[in-house]
């Protein structure tokens, strides 16, 4: 929904937003993204609407957040502050316990 909120976008940006802004490391599938926005826009967290592409391309369904799913992403914030603070826990402990594996040493 962040990607929504900056940029109203189709299914295949936000796959390829995902991936730019996850380093690659995630990659959605198409179907998943449309089921996934499909059940947002049911639960009235995003609305979209059919617009004709600026080329003489077929028309794409736009996506964006609704009021519904702006207060989500406002109340988002505690639940990611919550799980920041247990990865910087769970970094520590790996820090502490195997200093190599940060630096990209081999452990056998």
């Amino acid at each position: 929904m962040r990607i929504l909120y900056e940029k109203p976008s189709h299914g295949y940006q936000l796959i390829d937003e995902v991936e730019q802004i996850s380093c690659g490391c995630h990659r959605l599938e198409t179907g998943s993204i449309y089921t996934l926005l499909r059940r947002m826009e049911h639960r009235g967290l995003v609305e979209s609407e059919w617009k004709r592409s600026e080329s003489t391309g077929p028309e794409r369904r736009i996506y964006r957040v609704t009021d519904m799913g702006k207060e989500a992403l406002r109340n988002g914030l505690e639940s990611i502050a919550r799980r920041k603070t247990m990865m910087d826990d769970l970094a520590e402990f790996y820090r502490k316990n195997f200093p190599e594996a940060e630096k990209g040493g081999e452990t056998t």
